[in-house]
């Protein structure tokens, strides 16, 4: 599966993590549950039927929140497990734990958590429910985390604007037979509560998009794998313009990267939309989840293959 390719590839893990915050009793506590969840993981990935993966997941949820209630578990990084997302906000206020379950060929659903940092190590846990299968327009949705438009997230960002955080998250969906998407979502703390999605990015006159949206999402065709990730070095979202091999932009299926690349730029508490970067512009740390790497961890650009 091509998540799971992706996933081993990258192995995705939190940063700054601080393992001797957490008691010695716990900690192998902690271990032990790694080691369930490992191979549990796995058959969610490679169980035979729907049946066997949907077990699985159920038993996967029940292990992993059971562990998470540990005692500073936000500090352990799970690293053995290979079939999830994992990944601390920028500022550690929260970690986030994202993962998919193929239904068949033609659904895929995404499962998470998210774990804020509390000051005496207890649990604080927001489980998020995938509704994006019953969500008629998911580019102007706005929801709670039993509301979530699922993703893979591969990329947490940090703005403020009027003293309030606001994060960027950017992530995967193996969509169905014949789509991905790629997804730009909008996470905000309403009275401690996750509340995913805000209209905060302008699109260019000129765009296809909707000229204002609470999150963006490239769909494209299987495999295509274009970009959508964060340079650093010029604090832009970098993305790959998309055009159809047919002639049929509607048709998401015939959409491929067409060496063209455009961003968005923040900007007074909004994403901005620009056409096309500016010449001389060149991206870096393009961690999206199209890349590899190989025996020596260097990037490699070749497209993941199920």
């Amino acid at each position: 599966m091509k998540i799971f390719v992706i996933l081993w590839s990258l192995i995705i893990t939190s940063a700054s993590i601080n393992a001797q915050q957490i008691a010695a009793k716990d900690l192998a506590f902690l271990k032990k549950k790694e080691d369930t969840l490992k191979k549990i993981g796995l058959q969610i990935v490679q169980g035979r039927n729907a049946a066997d993966r949907f077990l699985a997941d159920s038993i996967f949820t029940r292990v992993l929140v059971r562990a998470l209630k540990t005692k500073n578990s936000i500090y352990y990084p799970f690293d053995s497990i290979i079939n999830i997302s994992k990944i601390f906000s920028p500022d550690s206020a929260f970690k986030i734990y994202t993962w998919q379950l193929m239904i068949n060929e033609n659904t895929v659903r995404q499962h998470g958590a998210i774990q804020i940092k509390t000051t005496d190590g207890s649990v604080k846990l927001f489980g998020l429910i995938d509704k994006s299968d019953v969500t008629t327009n998911m580019i102007d949705t706005i929801g709670d985390n039993f509301g979530w438009m699922g993703a893979v997230y591969y990329k947490v960002l940090k703005k403020e604007f009027g003293g309030k955080a606001i994060y960027t998250l950017i992530g995967f969906d193996e969509n169905n037979i014949k789509t991905d998407k790629k997804i730009m979502d909008i996470l905000e703390f309403v009275d401690g509560k996750p509340v995913f999605g805000k209209k905060i990015f302008i699109m260019e006159k000129q765009s296809s998009y909707p000229k204002i949206a609470a999150r963006f999402i490239m769909e494209f065709k299987k495999n295509a794998s274009p970009r959508l990730t964060y340079d650093a070095a010029k604090d832009a979202i970098i993305f790959d313009e998309l055009v159809s091999e047919t002639n049929e932009p509607k048709k998401k299926w015939t959409l491929v990267p067409d060496g063209e690349q455009e961003s968005f730029k923040w900007r007074d508490g909004k994403w901005y939309h620009i056409a096309r970067v500016m010449e001389g512009t060149e991206a870096v740390n393009f961690d999206a989840p199209s890349q590899i790497r190989d025996a020596k961890g260097n990037i490699k650009e070749d497209k993941p293959k199920k």
